[in-house]
C-alpha cells in the first residue's frame, strides 16, 4: 500500500519525509486553509519537500472548462511535472473535467467520493486514483471500510487501471482495515501516521536493548 501525507503543514511534512517512506502529499482547500497561506505561496514550499513524489492539488473551479483551465495553469505556473495530480470532486462537471483532463495527458484524482458507484463512474471516466472518505462515511453509519472494499473489488473485476486512495481517517485501525481489503493507497494525517509506525512495546524493547548492550557493544564504530 502506498502512503501519502494528508497535510500541508511544512514542519510535519519535513519530519515525515525524514523517515517515513511516503509516496507524496495530498491537499484540498480545507487543509490549505489551516496553514493560513495563499496557494501561490504554499505550493512552491510543498514542491521543495515532495521532490519527485506525487503532489495532489485540488481544483477549485466549478465548471468543467474552468477546472481544465485551472489544472493547465497550475502545471505551467508552478512548472509541475509528471508527479502532479489534479484532484477533482465527483460532481457532474467534475466527471466531465476528468475525461477532458485525461485526454490532455493529466494525472487525475477523483475526490469527495462516498459510494462505490461514484468511484466506478470516476474510474470509467479515466481517473488514476479515486478517493473515498472513510471516517466521514463511518460518521453517518455507512461503513467506510466496506465501501473501500467494494471499490477495490469493482476495479479488479472490471480490469480498470484506477487505484483507490482512501482518505479521511481518525484511527490507525481504519487504516489497518482498508489495507486488509486490498486498498492500493491511503492519504493520512501526521498524527495517524505517527501512531501507525510506533508502538509502546517497541519503545520498551529498544530501551532494554540499550541497557543490555552498554558493556558488550565495545567496538568503536567511528575508528
Amino acid at each position: 500500500m502506498l502512503y501519502l501525507a494528508d497535510t500541508a503543514n511544512l514542519e510535519e511534512l519535513r519530519e515525515l519525509f525524514y523517515y517515513f517512506p511516503l509516496e507524496g502529499i495530498t491537499t484540498n482547500p480545507s487543509i490549505l486553509k489551516q496553514e493560513g497561506k495563499a496557494l501561490s505561496v504554499i505550493i512552491p514550499e510543498l514542491l521543495k519537500i515532495v521532490g519527485d513524489k506525487m503532489l495532489h492539488i485540488q481544483m477549485y473551479q466549478a465548471k468543467h472548462q474552468d477546472i481544465v483551465a485551472e489544472a493547465k495553469f497550475y502545471k505551467r505556473h508552478f512548472n509541475l511535472g509528471d508527479n502532479f495530480y489534479a484532484k477533482v470532486p465527483v460532481t457532474a462537471e467534475g466527471y466531465k473535467a476528468i475525461s477532458l483532463l485525461k485526454k490532455e495527458g493529466f494525472n487525475v484524482t477523483a475526490t469527495a467520493i462516498f459510494t462505490q458507484q461514484q468511484a466506478l463512474v470516476a474510474a470509467k471516466a479515466g481517473a488514476d486514483f479515486v478517493a473515498p472518505y472513510v471516517n466521514r462515511l463511518d460518521n453517518i453509519s455507512s461503513h467506510g471500510i466496506e465501501v473501500v472494499g467494494y471499490i477495490v473489488e469493482n476495479i479488479k473485476t472490471y480490469g480498470l487501471p484506477t487505484r483507490v486512495l482512501a482518505a479521511s481517517f481518525k484511527t490507525v485501525d481504519q487504516v489497518h482495515r482498508v489495507s486488509l481489503h486490498g486498498c492500493h493507497s491511503a492519504t493520512i494525517s501526521f498524527e495517524i501516521l505517527e501512531r501507525l509506525r510506533s508502538h509502546p512495546m517497541t519503545d520498551m524493547s529498544v530501551d532494554t536493548f540499550n541497557e543490555d548492550g552498554k558493556e558488550i557493544y565495545d567496538l568503536d564504530i567511528t575508528a
